[in-house]
């Protein structure tokens, strides 16, 4: 999730405009109609199979050309089943986002002004700050199938592959004191982690700063950037990463260890569209409480929700470390972790581990 140009960016669904009535475009798959055809005539067989002598026919094309065109779709995530004498079953689709499922659901939300949908992008960060930049209104959202160049904190890379994570940034225009900026992670937070207890069997918990997990391996993790004016948080640009259909043998050696998915922590495939509407609604609910109540609600659901409190830390920052209980935190976010002196100290950012146990 970088700053920099995005010229590799390929946009297969836009919606931009105000309300359910935005307008929409939608990129046929596989890149043309003869393949529009060919998954309509699957469609209309509701299953069942379809043979190679009327798909040609129905095509006006060679059965060899049909075959390079299933050939073609297999490789975007289709699945088929072929049998001599009777043709070619399509058995699944990809489980691709659908701006006519997501906009009607998000059209009484603030997400439901202006919607950006991508099949790759180099960062959703990146296309939500040149949203920004367009003067796009604050809600406006940024989707995509997957990230060339995604980033977590730090400068980390986000695995991001195709069609088994969510990969979103949207805008806001808080206007707050720079103080209490941390607040809007973990408010980010609180609505995640209750989204995919809603929409899943997961028992998802909040470590400070900016992770969810799932049986102390992380599946989500949040990141922030914030437009100044003075000392006043004029804009944000949140990003928010779920990894949520990823077998254990598909993540990276380096991350197997401390990382799980959705998949993996239900044992079973997670509607990637429920996870973020909910998402997305739980968001717009809680923000509108933290405008007119403040940071107290949205401090008590999360302390109700993480798996940091009461227990020993180590936080790495810049700086050195600091180790101890964490206690609670503060009306500005911060975690208040006491040492063993006694000392308690407010942490407003670092790398956050649980310490080995001694004997």
């Amino acid at each position: 999730m970088t700053m920099n140009d995005e010229t590799n960016d390929k946009r297969s669904d836009t919606a931009i405009g105000s309300g359910p009535g935005a307008h929409s475009t939608q990129n046929a798959p596989g890149g043309d109609a003869a393949t529009a055809t060919l998954l309509a005539c699957f469609e209309e067989a509701a299953g069942a199979f379809v043979s190679g002598e009327g798909l040609s026919r129905a095509l006006g094309m060679s059965r060899t050309a049909v075959w390079k065109r299933i050939r073609r779709l297999e490789e975007e995530g289709y699945v088929f089943e072929s049998a001599p004498r009777l043709g070619y079953k399509l058995v699944r689709v990809p489980d691709k986002y659908r701006l006519d499922v997501l906009m009607p659901l998000l059209a009484d939300t603030m997400f439901g002004r202006q919607l950006q949908l991508y099949d790759v992008v180099e960062s959703t960060q990146n296309a939500a700050h040149e949203a920004l930049l367009a003067g796009a209104p604050e809600g406006a959202l940024v989707l995509a199938e997957t990230q060339s160049a995604g980033r977590g904190r730090f400068g980390r890379a986000w695995f991001s592959p195709p069609g088994k994570g969510i990969y979103l940034s949207f805008l806001l225009r808080p206007n707050v004191p720079l103080a209490v900026a941390p607040q809007m992670t973990l408010l980010i937070a609180v609505a995640l982690c209750r989204a995919i207890r809603k929409e899943t069997v997961a028992n998802a918990t909040i470590k400070w700063p900016n992770d969810i997990l799932v049986d102390g391996k992380k599946i989500c993790g949040i990141l922030v950037e914030t437009m100044l004016e003075a000392d006043v948080v004029k804009a944000m640009i949140a990003g928010v990463g779920v990894t949520a259909n990823v077998r254990a043998d598909e993540l990276p050696e380096e991350l197997a260890d401390r990382v799980t998915s959705l998949l993996e922590a239900t044992g079973a495939p997670v509607s990637r569209e429920s996870i973020v509407v909910a998402f997305l609604k739980q968001f717009d609910w809680l923000y509108e409480v933290y405008r007119k109540e403040g940071f107290g609600p949205v401090r008590t659901l999360w302390e109700a929700l993480s798996s940091t409190l009461h227990g020993r830390v180590r936080i790495s920052t810049p700086q050195g470390f600091a180790e101890g209980v964490a206690e609670g935190i503060t009306e500005e976010g911060a975690l208040l972790v006491r040492d063993d002196d006694g000392h308690v100290r407010a942490m407003y950012s670092g790398d956050l581990a649980v310490p080995p146990t001694t004997a």
